[in-house]
Parts: structure tokens; C-alpha cells; sequence
């Protein structure tokens, strides 16, 4: 009986990895494709990422997804702490089920949603839609993972050495600086890490949030997909999954690490 069931596990979960994985890998092998007919195998070249740095459009769309996703992590990483740091340490007070409420909202606020919402705003607001109106959606899409994470270091923190520097005569502000946030910077950096493959990979929400010269790269292979399927989209998407992918092992590790030091 445990061999049938262990076999029927095996057999699910090899399924379910190929469903969701192979997919990716058939776009990772067609990328390198030497023929343009996507659908036909012409053989193994490398001319559509030489191919990728003369498409000024797809190049510019990068640069601008990349710059979006740095500053936004980087945003949603200090108020992702400062949030946590709320949540854990100043225990209960008024507003504290509201300011929980708001925080954790994004988590499940379907993205479209999300970005109607934030559109709705900068529209009563009149602030012109482009690049920063991305970047504080981002921001707002990506602070309550940041705190997740963040809390979750937070929780198991070990308060007596802040509390021995303090004693010693440490003011509250330094021994944050240098006493809570070395111990909490592997998750605050899986926090940013996080933050920064949410922002880079989002579709959704910069389609509303968007304006002139605020196209992001989702939205540029986005458009182009639906002219046709070209090798050059093939590139480019696999050039994203790979950046991806190195952010959320980035992550892992940071977050494997801090567990390990825990310990």
C-alpha cells in the first residue's frame, strides 16, 4: 500500500513540475532556434540575443523595468521594515487591526484591482501617469511581502541585545543600526530581493499605472506577442526568467542562511 501510494505521488508530482516547468523550458530551447518560424527547429544559434542589443525599443523597455524594480524595492524594503517593526514591537494599539488590515491587503487585492485602484487615485489627484506613478505602485504592490518577511525574522529575535546595548548606554536609534539590523539583514535583503522579481516580472499593474515613456519590458513583449510570436521574444523572456530565477534562489539562500544563524 505505500509503494502504490508513494509511486502515485511520484507519478502527481512529476506531472505537476512538467505542467508548470516545461513550458518554460520549451521557450528556453526555441530561443536559441535558427530559424524565425518559432514552431520549426532550424537549428542551435545565438543570433537573436546579438539580435536583442540593435531592438532599441526592447532595450529601452528593459531599462526602464530595471530602474523601476530597483527603486521600488528599494522603497518597499524600508517601509516593509518600519511596517514590521510595528507590527511586532509596539504590541497593541489604536488602529493597529486597521494599519494590519492595510498592510496585508495587496496580498490578496487581485492586481487588477489593485491597479484600478491606484489609477482611480492618481486621476482625482491629477498627477500625470509615467514613471514614478509605476514606481509608487510597485512600492505599494511589493511593501507587504517585504514585511512578511521582515516579521518573520522579527518574531524570533532575540530582544536582550538590544536591551544589554541599551543598558550600556546605546541610544534606541544606534542600536537599531548596529545591533537589530545586521541580525535582520538576510531578510531584509530576501525582502528586497523579493520585492525587486514582484516588480520586475508585473504586468498588471504597470499596465494601469503606466504612462508615455513608461513602458516596462512585460508590457513590451506583451504588446509584440500579440503581433505574433517572434525568436526575439523567445530571447528576451528567457533573458527575464533567468533574472527571475537568480532573484528568488537569491531570496532562498538569504532566507536559508538567516534560519541557519538562527539556529
Amino acid at each position: 500500500m505505500n509503494r502504490r501510494f508513494g509511486f502515485f505521488d511520484a507519478t502527481a508530482l512529476t506531472l505537476g513540475f512538467a505542467f508548470l516547468y516545461l513550458p518554460i523550458l520549451i521557450l528556453v530551447v526555441y530561443s536559441f532556434n535558427a530559424s524565425r518560424l518559432v514552431t520549426v527547429w532550424g537549428g542551435f544559434s545565438t543570433q537573436w540575443y546579438a539580435s536583442l542589443l540593435k531592438n532599441e525599443q526592447l532595450l529601452e523597455a528593459a531599462w526602464v523595468s530595471l530602474r523601476v524594480a530597483f527603486l521600488s524595492a528599494a522603497a518597499a524594503t524600508v517601509l516593509g521594515t518600519l511596517a514590521a517593526l510595528a507590527l511586532v514591537r509596539y504590541g497593541r494599539y489604536p488602529g493597529r487591526t486597521l494599519f494590519t488590515g492595510m498592510v496585508y491587503a495587496p496580498l490578496v487585492m487581485p492586481e487588477v484591482i489593485t491597479g484600478l485602484s491606484l489609477l482611480l487615485l492618481f486621476v482625482a489627484v491629477d498627477f500625470d501617469r509615467g514613471f514614478w506613478t509605476v514606481v509608487l505602485a510597485h512600492t505599494t504592490f511589493t511593501m507587504c511581502f517585504v514585511t512578511v518577511v521582515v516579521q518573520a525574522r522579527l518574531v524570533d529575535f532575540d530582544r536582550s541585545l538590544e536591551e544589554a546595548a541599551m543598558d550600556l548606554g546605546c541610544p534606541p536609534l544606534k542600536t537599531f543600526f548596529t545591533i537589530t539590523l545586521p541580525l535582520i539583514a538576510p531578510s531584509v535583503l530576501a525582502g528586497f530581493l523579493l520585492a525587486f522579481t514582484l516588480s520586475l516580472d508585473d504586468l498588471v499593474i504597470a499596465s494601469f499605472t503606466s504612462g508615455p515613456g513608461a513602458t516596462t519590458l512585460p508590457m513590451r513583449i506583451y504588446s509584440q506577442v500579440r503581433l505574433g510570436v517572434t525568436p526575439e521574444i523567445n530571447a528576451v523572456c528567457t533573458i527575464l526568467v533567468a533574472l527571475v530565477t537568480v532573484g528568488v534562489i537569491s531570496a532562498s539562500l538569504a532566507t536559508k542562511r538567516q534560519a541557519m544563524a538562527g539556529r
